[in-house]
């Protein structure tokens, strides 16, 4: 365990993910002494758990700058810790003796469909968007305990985001290369993705027809051109916000004929088709725009689907001690995520936002522009594969943790002994999770292995 500083405040964050161990690794910059708590073993977040797993290089990439930022001499990384089950959210608050407490343990709840009734067909015909791609992302691992998803032709996806793209893009991907199999050719998911559907067909002599695939649709309440693939700035005039518009629907478009998804705009879930105790199908309430509402019509129409995946956004966990307001925490202070009664608590990233896509993420994220989100979304062979957009939701985490800092150079330090006594409390609950204070042998010892 490295030596504490004598002169620095002390803070906790909660999460160690992209948005912690920026705050983290700047803090300590600032002379802090930085516990992190972490719910998993390994500190990646939405990176792991929601980036989809042929983002190789950007996942790689990643994952070495927050263990570069987690082993900083000043930070102490505390995994296997679950706030408001492990310990204590005011506990932590109110009796650690921590200067400050940062909350940056993002969005990982799905919003729930809203339709009345739908989440008893949860495993029953409905899907949410995170176990989907959690599944995704870890089936090929060796030990893979949790929920198993097979994707199927035909999907219903609501939504209308980035997430929901990247949800549609592994039914097309899957359900492509389950065709392929069965005509003897054996293709590699990370080539399918950058090079496309129509092209990776195209050197076997095929056109997407050929596979007698339907493929899934994305029911989205919006137009085409409302999609926030593209954020419009807050200062853009109406010139400004057109051309973003023509942006969104150019990009969609890209994305649709590489990957062979469908959209079904002006469409709002307002019912359920079951049959046999199975959700088969929804039925959608037609809208308008005016302005920027949303208004529903008088118009309803049916689709039945395999199943219905669920994309309409990521909220944060309910933690014990914490206030809600609706689906967000009751902040008193937007811009800095403060709560009423922890005067010493402030937030980074989607826990304030309430989004849990890394790109797409207000202004805690920047504005992300079309050649980001071309990249994200695959629509370009130059590699870069998202690193521009999620460098601008570092940098807004930078200026806020920075903004933190500036805050808590007003107020009197722990006293060396304080500081002592909050670092020993860490390192107990280090010892009871089995971390030695090694991270790069900590990460290889549960880093899963693939099948």
């Amino acid at each position: 365990m490295g030596a504490p500083s004598s002169t620095g405040h002390a803070v906790a964050v909660i999460g160690g993910a992209t948005a912690g161990a920026e705050a983290a690794g700047r803090l300590a910059e600032h002379g802090c002494n930085v516990v992190v708590f972490e719910q998993n073993p390994r500190p990646y977040g939405k990176i792991e758990d929601g980036l989809p797993r042929w983002h190789v290089g950007l996942r790689n990439k990643e994952y070495e700058t927050i263990g570069e930022k987690l082993s900083r001499p000043g930070v102490e990384f505390v995994p296997n810790t679950t706030i408001g089950e492990d310990l204590g959210f005011a506990e932590l608050c109110r009796e650690w003796g921590f200067s400050a407490v940062v909350l940056a343990c993002g969005a990982w709840r799905d919003r729930p469909l809203p339709v009345e009734g739908a989440d008893a067909y949860v495993g029953k015909g409905l899907i949410y968007q995170n176990p989907f791609i959690i599944w995704f992302n870890h089936s090929h691992e060796a030990g893979y305990a949790g929920e198993s998803f097979e994707p199927k032709d035909g999907a219903i996806v609501v939504g209308g985001g980035l997430a929901s793209i990247d949800v549609a893009k592994v039914l097309m991907l899957e359900t492509t290369r389950a065709k392929l199999r069965e005509r003897g050719i054996d293709v590699d998911l990370v080539e399918l993705e950058v090079k496309g559907i129509p092209k990776i067909l195209a050197g076997h002599d095929l056109v997407f027809e050929d596979l007698g695939l339907e493929g899934c649709t994305i029911f989205y309440r919006r137009r085409p051109e409302d999609m926030p693939l593209v954020e419009i700035p807050e200062d853009a005039d109406e010139k400004r916000a057109a051309k973003v518009r023509t942006a969104r629907g150019r990009l969609l478009e890209k994305a649709m004929d590489k990957f062979r998804f469908k959209l079904e705009p002006l469409s709002a879930p307002d019912g359920l088709i079951v049959e046999d105790g199975e959700l088969r199908g929804l039925r959608f309430r037609r809208t308008r725009i005016e302005g920027n509402r949303v208004v529903p019509t008088d118009e309803t129409y049916e689709r039945r689907g395999v199943y219905v995946i669920s994309s309409i956004g990521s909220i944060p966990e309910p933690i014990p001690d914490i206030e809600m307001k609706g689906e967000l925490f009751a902040f008193t202070d937007w811009e800095l995520g403060r709560l009423e009664g922890y005067p010493n608590v402030f937030s980074v990233g989607n826990v304030v936002t309430g989004k849990g896509n890394i790109v797409a993420s207000r202004k805690h994220a920047g504005q992300v522009y079309e050649a980001a989100l071309a990249s994200y979304l695959g629509l370009g062979e130059d590699g870069h594969r998202g690193e521009s957009a999620l460098a601008a939701g570092t940098e807004a985490v930078r200026e806020q943790t920075d903004q933190i800092a500036d805050r808590l150079g007003d107020l009197p330090k722990p006293s060396p002994e304080a500081t002592v006594s909050i670092l020993e409390k860490a390192h107990a609950r280090q010892k009871d999770v089995g971390y030695d204070g090694d991270y790069a042998a900590w990460i290889d010892k549960v880093t899963p292995k693939v099948a």
